[in-house]
């Protein structure tokens, strides 16, 4: 069986990992966010221009029009002033904290009865319309219709607001992609090769020598529940479990973000565990700013992790 411990267990080697983890993170930042970032801005950009024609230049915001648009919400969240964080908006409104979830996602909460989403709405409308930054939307005082110039300006104010709090998760998801390619890339000069459909055999009883990209795993947590793991990976010499290695993914800007996100995997190793024993191979790929706090946590919780800068210690872990 592989070793329990590569990274976690050698603590002396953390201090210089993380900076060489940073350094790296920092580099490809400069080279290839800035594009992510911009095809961001396009698309809030018609997000916005669409929300404030849908609400009649922010003239009709009410649960009928949120209603018809309910992914229109993330964009009236940064057109108050100040912009509202998804939890604010919920404790000011005393809003269904599941209602707002929806509609963050585009769409209305399905087990709520029309009645109830329309009560929660009236709540939400009537705190977004009392703080509608008006030194933006100045037609609003004005009485009248925005002028084409008035409403492009607006739109792009609000656009900036709205990239500035989906831009982490943009970051996050375009570096995520660039570590698997990384470990693709590994895995293909080892002799794997990638299954695109793995099919009816089931994700965790694939081939020797092959790996899947974003699957869910099956947990014994209820028959419809299942774990995203970025990569599920079958090693060419089977392990006597027969368990494929599961490698997920983590990509930080700030050693704060991290920091936040230090228990985040605590759940999902013990729901590992719960379904494929003590000994299920779970490995987390790191790279970007993560502190000795984050590391710690996930030593203290058995997990191990490979740095993306060394990705060659997957082969410790039957790789």
């Amino acid at each position: 069986m592989p070793p329990k411990r590569v990274n976690a267990g050698n603590s002396r080697l953390w201090k210089a990992d993380v900076a060489a983890s940073v350094d790296q993170f920092n580099q490809w930042f400069m080279r290839f966010a800035p594009a992510a970032l911009r095809s961001t801005r396009v698309k809030a950009t018609r997000e916005v221009k669409a929300a404030i024609l849908a609400t009649d230049d922010l003239r009709s915001i009410d649960a009928a029009t949120l209603r018809a648009n309910p992914g229109a919400l993330p964009t009236l969240r940064m057109c108050t002033a100040p912009p509202l964080a998804v939890d604010r908006l919920v404790r000011l409104a005393s809003a269904s904290r599941s209602l707002i979830g929806s509609m963050e996602k585009g769409k209305l909460a399905v087990r709520m009865t029309a009645e109830l989403v329309d009560e929660n709405l009236d709540k939400v409308c009537r705190v977004l319309a009392k703080l509608l930054d008006r030194d933006i939307f100045r037609w609003l005082d004005a009485g009248k219709a925005p002028t084409d110039r008035e409403r492009e300006s607006a739109s792009t104010i609000v656009a900036d607001r709205l990239c500035s709090a989906v831009a982490t998760d943009t970051v996050r998801l375009a570096h995520k992609i660039q570590q698997l390619s990384v470990v693709s890339v590994y895995l293909d000069s080892r002799g794997y090769r990638e299954l695109v459909d793995p099919g009816r055999r089931g994700y965790l009883k694939t081939e020797p020598g092959t790996y899947t990209f974003f699957v869910n795993v099956p947990a014994a947590m209820g028959k419809s529940a299942f774990l995203p793991v970025d990569a599920v990976v079958q090693p060419i010499e089977a392990r006597m479990d027969g368990l494929p290695v599961l490698i997920q993914a983590e990509s930080y800007s700030a050693f704060a973000e991290s920091k936040r996100q230090s228990g985040a995997h605590r759940d999902t190793m013990r729901a590992m565990r719960m379904t494929y024993g003590d000994e299920v191979p779970f490995v987390l790929l790191l790279g970007g700013y993560f502190g000795g706090d984050y590391l710690g946590a996930q030593a203290a919780e058995g997990i191990d992790w490979v740095w993306q800068h060394r990705v060659t210690d997957l082969e410790r872990f039957g790789l």
